[in-house]
């Protein structure tokens, strides 16, 4: 019973509700308390509830005064500086996981910038993300942030890795739906640490039908995805040792063949066709490059900002006499790139021009004779340029920028033509069959994370309809000359809401603008805003894509819960544009009582805040609401059964079986051999984290890979332990062992028993191993064993080293070798 005098702490009650209803329908009724009647029990305690979102009632609503911490660089020299700016006449605490970690930060701070050691301190424990609590003037920041040490090298990956980066990104948490690739759907129950056959070692609890609960290794992790299906029903858990899960299967891996099969005979068909040759850079094309006014990021010295890798694509054609077309959603953006592209070009002898309704009619008719007689190289428009009365002389590219936002009839015109001209699509948060099509190689995807230099990430909030946050945010901004955007998207009331901010802020200057201004009323209207004339832009999501205004750096999204993740994520990249701190605000009324679904668009918005983090919100919304259609309707009910992930690989694997190219996923070798491996807590402290580099071990295909881990983890989270060391060894193992055909390797008494399916490769090993003096016999069909002395059989770490010289694994144990 719990003590009367007790407090209770809830955190986001909504969805303590919805999860408690979800278990009831799993749990015999007479056995359990209902919901309802177990938080009106709570509620008789005194509690506190934690919420992203205050109530609709303010009276009894504290709001903390909270604000995250700047982004670290992750280079020392330039760290000590920004601790120095983060923490200005603050108190600043370092948390660390480990001693022994906030031993070589406290040694290496001190040593690096000793004029700071007595304003740090350091701190043991776990913290996500750094945090400044205003009015104590304290702030709080992670060791692993400091120096970047959640993100993963992305120069080292490998481009695979990359291109599925749903792997790392969906991570698991407790109670999450899963999917085994052998037994079907279950529910993460965590991580055990438990002890099987004198080895120590971490296992995945997975609940599945009937409360029937297995243990999967860490080490086989890659056996186990997080679910994403295609519906709002979530589906029912999968029964042990039942037969349903492997019809469905089969049944889903020979559409996804038959889906491959089309995919293919596509790709035929157009390779089949002749492409166009671009010749080598000019002297132009490197000078034209060469004036880009900003230094290029690393993802830019191989791609580039999206509007300046489509100039410079531009360019190579037109300047090589083929035309090109740049489709835009909206008549601002296609303005404002005309503007760009004419400002860009105005050295070089190519035609520009534009094309939308703002365009006068005379200009639209010269623009269209222009296109058709190859006078005009380079057009830029609306839906406009999708018509069908619009002719090329010589089409060479086609651009289309913000692909999301257009609809089925003018895809269906850019499909025909993706068959004869290349086509670059752009977008900050790639729809659902586009991240799909990309993840699995069919579409070449480039991604850019880095931000420019001195672009910090937008602070991110989430609040209620708040005047006093709204004065508070708009005084800010005018105090430093900048400008605001008021996003709300319904032009029947949008006069109210221009009324309650010159209520708020009377002596403010408004421009208002929506989708029904005529083209003279909404080019005024942009002008004076960009000119500086009005200080707030109240407007639609018609300034969604695009706009580039650096003096605009605050923005508020009136009824944020009723946004896409992908319209929050356009929207709130109209500020953030210069090197100023820039602020969103994500508005949610009163009266409004989110939903679920609402309320994690909303966390994720302000989770993913960092310039380039479109990619990262495309996936997690592709995770709140589910694949969908992504291929069509039948294709989404089979993302439903065996779940996004699972369906991916499945296709991946049906078109390389076609290539006749081998599979790409790990070698599946069963190891059973004594000893601990595993990644203690006390050396990676973060589950997410620690899931994440299970994850990379078990999908480890290459020596290259393990040895990339090697040196990747001791330099992120210290010396690695003995138990993380053999982990890495087992990986080696099961590599160099697959490489020879072996399915499976254990200790019996005095033998090392190989089970395997190749007869040609163990044969060619077993004439290697007996050369350098091993005994190998087959016993039977599939088996054979290697007689071990007793010293190797006793000890684990002689064994282990022993069986990785057998298989010539390159791998040193870093442990006792035998002879």
């Amino acid at each position: 019973m719990v003590p009367q005098d007790s407090w209770w702490a809830l955190a986001e009650p909504a969805e303590l509700t919805e999860e408690a209803n979800r278990l009831c329908e799993r749990l015999p009724t007479q056995a359990i308390l209902a919901p309802t009647d177990l938080f009106s029990r709570i509620y008789r305690f005194p509690s506190v509830t934690l919420s992203a979102i205050a109530p609709s009632s303010l009276e009894s609503t504290a709001q903390l005064a909270i604000e995250s911490v700047e982004r670290f660089t992750g280079q020392l020299d330039r760290v000590c500086h920004e601790l120095d700016t983060v923490g200005k006449d603050q108190e600043v605490w370092i948390v660390a996981p480990t001693e022994a970690e906030e031993r070589r930060l406290a040694e290496l701070l001190a040593a690096s910038a000793p004029a700071q050691a007595n304003r740090l301190h350091f701190a043991r424990g776990r913290l996500s993300a750094g945090f400044r609590l205003v009015p104590e003037k304290l702030v709080l920041v992670s060791a692993a942030e400091l120096f970047r040490r959640h993100d993963t090298p992305q120069s080292r990956l490998p481009k695979h890795r990359l291109a599925r980066a749903i792997d790392t990104f969906l991570d698991l948490h407790e109670g999450d739906l899963v999917v085994h690739v052998a037994h079907g759907i279950a529910r993460y129950r965590g991580l055990k640490l438990l002890e099987k056959h004198g080895r120590t070692e971490e296992f995945l609890e997975l609940e599945f039908a009937e409360s029937t609960r297995i243990y999967v290794p860490a080490s086989a992790i890659e056996l186990v995805q997080k679910y994403i299906g295609g519906g709002k029903s979530g589906p029912k858990l999968a029964k042990i040792g039942g037969t349903l899960w492997a019809k469905q299967k089969r049944a889903v891996e020979k559409a996804v063949a038959d889906m491959a099969a089309d995919m293919l005979q596509i790709q035929a068909v157009r390779s089949q066709r002749p492409g166009r040759a671009f010749p080598a850079d000019t002297p132009w094309q490197t000078a034209f490059e060469q004036s880009f006014q900003f230094d290029p990021t690393p993802d830019q010295a191989t791609a580039s900002e999206d509007t300046e890798l489509a100039m410079r694509a531009a360019f190579k054609v037109a300047e090589s006499g083929g035309q090109v077309a740049v489709l835009v959603p909206t008549t601002v953006l296609a303005e404002q790139h005309r503007r760009t592209f004419t400002e860009r070009f105005a050295e070089y002898p190519f035609t520009i021009r534009g094309l939308s309704r703002m365009t006068p009619t005379r200009e639209v008719r010269e623009t269209l004779e222009g296109l058709a007689s190859g006078s005009v190289d380079i057009v830029i428009g609306t839906h406009r340029l999708a018509q069908a009365d619009i002719h090329f002389a010589n089409l060479g590219l086609v651009v289309v920028d913000e692909e999301q936002r257009f609809g089925v009839d003018v895809k269906e015109r850019l499909k025909a033509l993706r068959a004869s001209v290349d086509v670059l699509t752009m977008t900050a948060t790639p729809i659902p069959r586009t991240l799909h099509m990309a993840m699995l190689g069919i579409r070449d995807i480039s991604n850019l994370t880095t931000p420019p230099a001195n672009r910090q990430a937008v602070e991110t909030r989430v609040s209620r309809f708040d005047e006093t946050l709204i004065r508070h945010a708009i005084d800010r901004e005018l105090a430093r000359d900048g400008q605001i955007f008021f996003v709300h998207n319904r032009i029947q009331d949008i006069q109210k809401i221009a009324d309650k901010i010159r209520g708020i802020m009377p002596d403010i200057s408004i421009g208002i603008a929506h989708g029904r201004l005529n083209e003279t009323e909404l080019e005024q209207v942009m002008v004076d805003f960009v000119a500086g004339r009005t200080q707030v832009l109240l407007a639609t999501t018609i300034i969604e894509s695009g706009l580039d205004i650096p003096r605009a750096n605050t923005i508020f999204i009136d009824e944020a819960d009723h946004y896409g993740l992908a319209d929050l994520h356009q929207l709130r990249g109209r500020v953030g544009r210069s090197h100023h701190r820039a602020y969103c605000y994500l508005l949610v009324r009163e009266a409004t009582r989110l939903t679920t679904t609402a309320a994690r668009r909303l966390r994720a918005i302000q989770e993913f805040s960092s310039t380039g983090a479109g990619f990262s919100l495309a996936m997690r919304d592709l995770e709140i609401r589910g694949a969908g259609n992504l291929l069509g309707t039948q294709q989404s009910g089979h993302i439903a059964t065996v779940g996004y992930e699972l369906y991916c690989r499945l296709l991946e694997n049906a078109v390389r079986g076609l290539k006749a190219l081998p599979p790409t996923e790990p070698p599946p070798v069963a190891i059973d051999l004594p000893g601990d491996a595993w990644l203690p807590r006390d050396y990676i402290a973060d589950l997410r984290t620690k899931i994440d580099v299970y994850r990379r071990i078990s999908r480890a295909s290459s020596q290259a890979q393990v040895d990339e881990l090697s040196r990747e983890l001791p330099d992120r989270f210290g010396p690695l332990p003995a138990a993380a060391s053999r982990l890495l060894a087992l990986a080696s193992l099961r590599i160099a062992a697959a490489a020879r055909g072996v399915d499976s390797l254990s200790r019996q008494p005095g033998l090392l028993v190989i089970g395997h399916h190749d007869i040609r490769r163990i044969e060619r090993w077993r004439k290697t191993c007996q050369m350098a003096g091993h005994e190998v016999r087959f016993v039977g069909t599939g088996t054979a064993v290697v007689p071990l002395k007793q010293r190797v059989a006793e000890d684990p770490d002689r064994l282990l080293a022993f069986a990785l010289s057998l298989f010539g694994s390159s791998r040193k144990t870093g442990e006792k070798r035998t002879t």
